[in-house]
């Protein structure tokens, strides 16, 4: 019985990365900016957080894509806080 909860726990534990991409132009582009951002209970205490595309790519048609991303490492400090403080990192793509 241990095992079996032992392993529901580890494909639990990765299973929870996810990215979020909207894609602007079809290329793939370098990384301009990537920063993290935080969020309390299940983002229900979030505050506000924008990233300026255009102001990191020196004008909005040069934006390739932005992502949000909840990595391993995101997962594991959400899991850890029972979702009290879940991060995310955003990323912008440029030309």
């Amino acid at each position: 019985m241990k095992k079996l909860l032992l392993s529901i726990f580890m494909v639990a534990m990765l299973g929870a990365c996810s990215t979020q991409t909207a894609i602007i132009n079809g290329n793939t582009g370098k990384l301009g900016k990537q920063d993290m951002q935080t969020f309390f209970v299940h983002g229900l205490g979030e505050q506000q957080q924008t990233i300026d595309a255009a102001a990191v790519c020196g004008g909005a048609d040069k934006v390739v894509k932005v992502e949000r991303v909840t990595s391993f490492v995101n997962g594991l400090l959400s899991m850890l806080t029972s979702s009290i403080y879940t991060p995310y990192d955003a990323k912008v793509y440029c030309l």
